[in-house]
C-alpha cells in the first residue's frame, strides 16, 4: 500500500484512478477544489486544495509517496505542479497526459496533423510543453501516460495495449481508451514502475 496523492481527483479521469487506487488498498488523499464531487470511498481523505496555488499545493503533498496530477493542462501550470511535488520532497510523480502531443507518424505529432480539431489545440500544445519540462527533470521518477485519441467514459474491461511515443490505432481504424482502462494502466504502472522518466501510450 503506497501513500498517494491524487490532484484533480474528482476530474472525469480522476474520479476513475481514485477508484482503481482505492480497490486496490491505496491511501488516497483527493485533491480538488471543489471536494463535494469527491466520491466517499474508504481509505481517501478529500482535501480541497487550488492546484495553481504552489505553496499550499506543496504542503499538502508533503508525506506522500507517489503524487498523481489529473488536472486539464489548460486550468494549470506546468512550472507550479512540478515545483510543488518538488518542494514537497515526493520523488514518484505520475501525469494523466494527452493524446496530442503523441506521433501520428514518424517525426509528425497529432497535434500537428491537418485533421486536429482547433478547439482542442490549445490543451494538446500546453501538453506536449509539460512533457518536454518533464524530460528536463533530473530529480523526479516521473512518467506520463498518454490516452489513445478518444477518452471516454467507457467500461472497465481490463483488455488493453501499451505503446510508446506513438498513437495507438486498432485494425477498425480507432484510437480510444476508457476513463476505467486508462485507470487500470496508471495504477499498474505505479505498482510495477516499467516506464520511469518516460512517456507511455495505452488504447486499444
Amino acid at each position: 500500500m503506497s501513500k498517494i496523492a491524487l490532484i484533480g481527483a474528482s476530474g472525469n479521469a480522476g474520479s476513475k484512478i481514485l477508484a482503481e487506487l482505492v480497490a486496490r488498498g491505496h491511501a488516497v488523499t483527493a485533491i480538488a477544489r471543489d471536494t463535494s464531487k469527491i466520491a466517499a470511498l474508504s481509505g481517501v481523505r478529500p482535501l480541497s486544495v487550488d492546484a495553481n496555488d504552489g505553496k499550499a499545493l506543496a504542503e499538502a503533498l508533503k508525506g506522500h509517496d507517489i503524487v498523481i496530477s489529473a488536472v486539464h493542462f489548460l486550468a494549470s501550470d506546468a512550472e507550479t505542479l512540478i515545483g510543488a511535488v518538488k518542494a514537497a520532497g515526493v520523488k514518484r510523480y505520475y501525469v494523466v497526459g494527452g493524446a496530442g502531443s503523441l506521433e501520428a507518424a514518424p517525426g509528425l505529432r497529432v497535434v500537428d496533423t491537418p485533421e486536429f480539431p482547433e478547439l482542442y489545440k490549445g490543451e494538446a500544445l500546453k501538453g506536449a510543453a509539460f512533457l518536454e519540462l518533464l524530460k528536463a527533470e533530473k530529480g523526479l521518477e516521473w512518467s506520463f501516460l498518454s490516452p489513445s485519441a478518444l477518452f471516454f467514459d467507457g467500461p472497465r474491461t481490463g483488455k488493453f495495449r501499451l505503446g510508446g511515443d506513438g498513437l495507438l490505432v486498432a485494425a477498425d481504424g480507432n484510437s480510444s481508451i476508457s476513463f476505467a482502462d486508462f485507470a487500470i494502466a496508471l495504477v499498474d504502472e505505479i505498482e510495477a514502475p516499467k516506464h520511469v522518466r518516460r512517456r507511455f501510450t495505452v488504447g486499444y
